[in-house]
């Protein structure tokens, strides 16, 4: 990568030029965001997952503006009017509007009615007037008349067409307008359809509507512009035309000088029609767009941070868990499953109206209980789950068996996909939802890969946004999630599998397929023998691949086998073996990590290893808790203002946090009734009522307090 690039990366992300070109060496050697950020501390500065994925995000997209300046150059060199200053200043460009503004005069056009005057032969009275070469335009416009210009004043409109289109290709012109037009105020008005369109009322706010461009909030102008795709609203900027006139005039006149009157009136002529009919609308395009560019990257991240916290949820573990997925008419679907998520029994019962079989469903849930060794249950939050909760609270449960409600976003699109019909071949899709439900309780971020994170209602305007931006985003969220926690090697799923450093679907199959025709891995050094597992590969996914019960201890830590002999050292010593030193505090407090500093692996490298062998194989998630909504509020009509209740956070926005409260319909905590405080999505809360809106079912909360 050139070095205008490194120093851009490196300006824009705050560090040095030598840790972003060390990082984008490592990702043209194949190596991942997870791998570079874990165990290449050293050529990175440290640079964590987040650091490391907005350098290789940059590196892209460098990459393809290089392309595209390669496409540009060739264009204007096949034109023979590329000049070695206009070849510097397009090699040397960083923005991409400003590399188009170099390009736009060169850019092949449509027919245009500048194209038009100088078929004409116009374009030699344009240039005199262009560069303020004559006095009198309209006695030099009579030199041009023909049979194709039949008058003066349509020898100058031509003229004036070409100066127009000058203007609007000139890259100082463009500029210029931009940093006027990026002070002014978006505004939005309703249109005829919206009040034809009861789909309208949504967007009621923004029917008359004004805010300046810089400060309107993401979730705001994503909104508007959705209203707008939808025929609702018009949107524009409140541009000054006069005022931008003026700065164009100026600036041409400053370049040259000023003209005489009667040119004067010509070229002003020219500047209003560029400005009204061609730069005016381009430019609004761009401000917007440059707004919106800014507003997906915002809310682009509140969905990472959103997914993030949903990946990393805190898991059960191991543990016989009895999936409930909760109806009325239909029923509530029963899965009960061992302690590795295996479906062992499912059924149907109907505790509620209007079949009402209460005394038949105790006795199959108890009996179920007792009979699979159940040891937690999962209820899903949709339909009927406060109900079936109450249910099961007077079924008698042992004391031990907890209760968790769990969230079923996304659950109805796993039961109904390729994933689920291939692990569950023979059961509808009622049984796989309610097993996704179980295996999320038990270990979310497993199940959760298995699903579009844009199904798992963790998004702000998830479909309005840059999905390219989108899709990086997630992907590598779920990456650096996967690859954070690490992955137990005998037991995970090829949908796990896959998002593991330097594996993807294709390897994760072969894994599986190696594990099933073995009988399991008993160490690491066995991947070698998977088909297509090379050298790179077991380099990128090692450290991150768990087995439980290894001969080698290491085998089941973050700590990679390049750095294995490292530990062996450690352990030789202290006089122990490997396996005595691991997981031994006071071993390891004994040791000096610069003793062991060689070669690539330094101190930070060092430090890892040191707390990886304090706990080994820690799973850095927290241990979910059981959670109970208020008994008394089941519908909107039992709020009351000033209500106090517990809550958990269901989705967080740019302008607040939605809570769920035990009732159908979320309510919503504004950022300004948050007290300062930064929420996490599944965290516990205490919410206070400030209104309750029957009409449209929206529930206005305030937080009163918050737990972990």
């Amino acid at each position: 990568m050139k070095s205008i690039y490194i120093k851009e990366i490196a300006r824009k992300l705050g560090v040095k030029d030598w840790q972003v070109e060390n990082c984008v060496g490592l990702f043209e050697e194949g190596a991942t965001i997870p791998f570079i950020s874990r165990y290449r501390k050293e050529k990175t500065g440290g640079l964590d997952d987040a650091a490391v994925a907005e350098v290789k995000h940059w590196n892209e997209v460098f990459s393809e503006m290089e392309k595209r300046k390669a496409g540009i150059l060739s264009t204007i060199e096949e034109q023979g009017k590329l000049t070695p200053e206009l070849r510097a200043d397009i090699e040397n460009c960083l923005v991409s509007s400003e590399l188009e503004d170099l390009y736009l005069p060169f850019r092949p056009k449509r027919r245009t009615r500048a194209t038009v005057a100088k078929e004409k032969g116009l374009e030699p009275l344009a240039d005199k007037m262009w560069d303020i070469q004559l006095s009198d335009p309209e006695a030099e416009a009579r030199k041009y008349l023909n049979d194709k210009v039949l008058d003066v004043e349509e020898a100058l409109a031509g003229a004036r067409d070409i100066l127009a289109e000058r203007f609007s290709e000139s890259a100082k012109t463009r500029e210029s307008l931009r940093q006027i037009f990026r002070t002014r105020r978006i505004e939005s008005k309703a249109t005829k359809a919206a009040s034809e369109n009861p789909d309208a009322a949504k967007y009621r706010a923004y029917f008359k509507f004004s805010m300046p461009i810089q400060r309107i909030p993401s979730h705001n102008l994503l909104a508007i512009l959705r209203a707008e795709k939808e025929g609702f609203l018009s949107v524009g900027l409140d541009a000054d035309a006069e005022k931008c006139g003026n700065k164009m005039y100026y600036d041409f006149c400053q370049e040259r000088r000023y003209p005489g009157p009667k040119l004067a009136e010509q070229v002003r002529m020219a500047v209003d029609d560029s400005f009204k009919r061609l730069l005016e609308p381009s430019i609004t395009n761009e401000i917007i767009k440059e707004a919106k560019e800014k507003a997906d990257i915002e809310s682009i991240a509140v969905f990472g941070e959103n997914l993030t916290q949903l990946l990393l949820s805190p898991p059960v573990g191991q543990k016989r868990t009895m999936a409930i997925d909760p109806g009325f008419r239909n029923g509530c679907k029963i899965a009960c499953l061992d302690e590795q998520g295996n479906l062992l029994y499912h059924t149907i019962i109907f505790p509620h109206p209007p079949q009402s079989e209460k005394v038949k469903s105790i006795m199959a849930v108890s009996g179920m209980i007792e009979e699979y060794g159940i040891e937690v249950i999962a209820i899903g939050n949709g339909t009927a789950s406060r109900e079936t909760e109450d249910f099961i609270k007077r079924v008698g449960i042992p004391e031990n068996v907890k209760v968790f409600t769990v969230s079923e976003d996304g659950a109805s699109i796993y039961s109904a996909s390729e994933v689920a019909r291939k692990e569950f071949p023979d059961e509808d899709v009622t049984v796989r939802g309610a097993v996704s439900i179980g295996r999320r309780l038990m270990d979310p971020l497993a199940e959760l890969v298995k699903i579009d994170p844009k199904s798992l209602g963790v998004g702000q305007y998830q479909h309005d946004v840059d999905q390219n931006l989108l899709h990086e985003k997630l992907d590598n969220t779920v990456a650096i999630c996967v690859n954070s926690v690490g992955v137990n090697l005998n037991t995970a799923s090829p949908y796990l599998l896959s998002y593991v450093s330097g594996i993807g679907p294709a390897l994760a199959s072969n894994i599986v397929a190696f594990r099933a025709s073995e009988g399991g891995f008993t160490s690491r050094e066995q991947l070698h023998k998977v088909p297509k597992l090379g050298p790179k590969a077991f380099e990128q996914c090692a450290g991150f691949l768990r087995i439980h019960g290894a001969s080698n201890p290491l085998d089941n830590s973050a700590v990679h086998p390049e750095c294995y002999h490292i530990v062996d050292k450690m352990a030789a010593d202290l006089g122990v073996t490997t396996k005595d030193l691991v997981g031994n505090a006071e071993l390891i407090k004994r040791i000096d990590p610069g003793r062991y500093v060689e070669g690539e692996f330094g101190l930070p490298t060092i430090n890892d290893i040191l707390k990886e062998l304090a706990k080994p194989g820690r799973d850095p998630r927290q241990e979910a808790q059981e959670f109970s909504f208020a008994d008394d509020i089941h519908e909107i009509d039992d709020l009351k203002v000033g209500m106090e209740l517990p809550g958990i956070v269901t989705n967080i926005t740019a302008f607040g946090a939605f809570v769920d409260i035990g009732i159908h319909d979320n309510g919503l905590i504004h950022v300004s009734q948050m007290k300062g405080a930064k929420l996490k999505l599944h965290q516990k809360v205490m919410v206070s009522v400030l209104n309750v809106d029957l009409e449209r079912n929206r529930i206005s909360l305030r937080l009163s307090s918050q737990s972990r």
